[in-house]
């Protein structure tokens, strides 16, 4: 019997998590056998589409200009899609939703799924609550809706989603790149000048307000006086979307703070299996709009504790192998990171690492999404 054939669209394929999950689930379901995935992206460039490609799979960059150029893009790709014959059509985030959406009533006979990566943002501008006022209202017409997270699924319940059309598939971890890599860890450590007496407390998340820096900075200076040993390192690169005098801001917060000896601002790597594994213990401090994090899987399956704040689903990741305080809120952030820091030597990294294998593997994302997409068939 032949393959169906799943296109998944995307906007890029730069590093971000909802880019590295289409990237493993479309290797995983490659591996397989049973669907034959096509990825197109509409934004030029991004670092993963070698790697999908050296793993035969089909990425098409299909170029959209700014707004006025939707007609265009539309056409152009409708005779991509049409040289496909898709089965499903598969969006990730809100507009590649939309766009797969409209697609529809050319392509009758596909399935039209939306992937939906976060669980509400409390910050959100006059556009996004556009865009979320017609994603309700159009959700009705989708075939299914996956949710990487529990809490985002509540999120868009509350907003009058179909449940009838509402999963969850938790995000999986690709636990061959992410493993203990004790060479990987002294090779970054020197990189950064981090000597073995040192304990690193990294915080892996682009800079954006989400991920909400300020506290991180903010427990750090309560935290730097009574542990001398401490290192404070920050990876990720300026979300594209933001002001860039945010970060110069986050670094300027950092010096009236005293950092300045403690704190490192790596920017953007691609390295980030050696990255997790660096880090003696990896901290979350995200104020909103977090559905699944990648980063605490990640983190965990290097063998790290986590401290993560309680938003999204990880608390739920970390379950009682982390520590959980509230969002904007350093002095709690404070206490946790310092008790996970003086248990550090009796931590069972095995066991968290375990937790991932257990739960969370790129084998178990891909069972459990192609269980829907045989479903929606």
């Amino acid at each position: 019997m032949a393959k169906k054939k799943v296109v998944l669209l995307i906007s890029d394929f730069n590093y971000g998590g909802a880019q590295r999950q289409l990237a493993v689930l479309a290797k995983q379901i490659k591996k397989r056998g049973n669907f034959e995935p096509y990825i197109i992206h509409y934004y030029e460039g991004g670092a993963l589409s070698e790697d999908l490609v050296n793993a035969d799979i089909s990425v098409t960059y299909v170029p959209k200009g700014g707004r006025t150029d939707f007609p265009g893009f539309y056409l152009r790709l409708v005779k991509q899609l049409k040289q496909i014959d898709p089965d499903i059509i598969h969006g990730y985030l809100d507009i590649p939703n939309l766009f797969a959406l409209a697609l529809k009533p050319l392509f009758p006979r596909s399935k039209i799924i939306w992937g939906i990566r976060g669980s509400g943002d409390s910050s959100s501008s006059f556009f996004g609550e556009i865009i979320l006022q017609v994603e309700t209202f159009l959700s009705q017409f989708t075939d299914l809706i996956i949710n990487n997270s529990a809490v985002g699924k509540k999120y868009y319940l509350e907003k009058n989603f179909p449940a009838e059309k509402m999963v969850v598939v938790p995000n999986g971890i690709d636990l061959e790149r992410f493993s203990p890599d004790p060479d990987a860890a002294k090779k970054v450590r020197q990189e950064w000048g981090i000597d073995d007496n040192q304990v690193v407390i990294g915080l892996p998340a682009r800079i954006s307000p989400m991920k909400d820096h300020p506290t991180f900075l903010r427990a750090a200076n309560l935290l730097k006086d009574k542990y001398p040993n401490l290192v404070f390192v920050c990876v990720g690169k300026q979300d594209d979307k933001d002001d860039s005098s945010y970060m110069d801001e986050l670094k300027q917060l950092g010096k009236e703070l005293g950092l300045q000896d403690r704190l490192l601002w790596t920017g953007g790597r691609t390295d980030m299996p050696a990255v997790h594994n660096a880090f003696d213990l990896s901290v979350s401090a995200s104020a909103y709009g977090e559905g699944f994090s990648n980063t605490v899987g990640e983190s965990m399956a290097c063998g790290n504790p986590c401290v993560v704040t309680d938003v999204g689903d990880s608390a739920w990741i970390v379950g009682e192998l982390g520590e959980v305080v509230p969002p904007n809120d350093h002095q709690a952030l404070a206490e946790k990171i310092g008790q996970m820091v003086d248990r550090l030597e009796e931590c069972d990294r095995q066991a968290i690492r375990q937790k991932i294998v257990d739960q969370f593997s790129v084998e178990q994302l891909a069972i459990n999404t192609e269980k829907f997409l045989q479903r929606v068939l």
